[in-house]
């Protein structure tokens, strides 16, 4: 068996991308997580690290993104921190969620992404420190 590292760092690139992906699939295999979670673990990076790299950054640059995972019998746990500009994503996701209800015609294009991320976590939470936009997302194992 291959030990993980809990923590991984890529540069805030889309082709990094990939390699953030495999260290969660690499961490969900090393721990037994269920498909369905893994596959919930990778969405909400896949999100969080496209977001960093276009809004955060407007494209790509050698910042750093940190992704930590934190596996136990009932939860996974994902530190996510990156050094784009501060930015709150929680801090629209109420508005954004009630536009995704919203008719087809009336919806703006995207704004759906963090409002996914809510919906399929137990826990979101957001804080800057250190110069880093740090969340923490908790998933409950299913």
């Amino acid at each position: 068996m291959t030990v993980v590292d809990p923590e991984c760092v890529f540069p805030a690139r889309m082709s990094g991308l990939p390699q953030a992906l495999d260290f969660v699939a690499a961490c969900c295999d090393q721990h037994a997580v269920s498909r369905d979670d893994a596959l919930r673990l990778a969405l909400i990076v896949e999100e969080l690290f496209t977001n960093t790299v276009a809004h955060g950054h407007g494209g790509d640059c050698d910042a750093l993104v940190r992704i930590a995972l934190v596996v136990d019998a009932v939860q996974v746990a994902l530190s996510y921190a990156d050094a784009a500009p501060p930015f709150d994503p929680l801090s629209g996701v109420e508005q954004a969620t009630a536009e995704m209800h919203a008719d087809l015609d009336a919806r703006p294009i995207g704004h759906v992404g963090i409002p996914l991320v809510v919906q399929m976590a137990a826990s979101v939470h957001y804080r800057h420190a250190d110069g880093l936009n740090r969340l923490q997302v908790i998933l409950r194992r299913r």
